[in-house]
């Protein structure tokens, strides 16, 4: 059970990013360098092969200029780009 729950959190996590990002106009890479990660960290991150930290998390929603809970909250139909 524990299992399905973390692959449900990763994906929830990868579609945010992606959404957040994109609402932005950012490339992964743009997202990378604004929150000081590596490009591939991002990339994977999206494609959902790597269960990041916690603090990861933090950089991402410091560089997309939204709460680290929007990452990690399921998406509404009417979504806020701004914290």
């Amino acid at each position: 059970m524990g299992q399905l729950r973390s692959i449900e959190a990763i994906k929830l996590l990868a579609d945010n990013v992606k959404l957040y990002r994109q609402g932005r106009d950012l490339s992964q890479e743009a997202l990378a360098n604004i929150a000081d990660m590596e490009f591939s960290q991002v990339s994977r991150i999206e494609r959902e092969l790597i269960n990041t930290s916690v603090s990861a998390i933090f950089l991402l929603a410091k560089a997309l200029n939204i709460r680290p809970s929007q990452l990690l909250a399921p998406i509404s139909s009417g979504i806020n780009y701004r914290a």
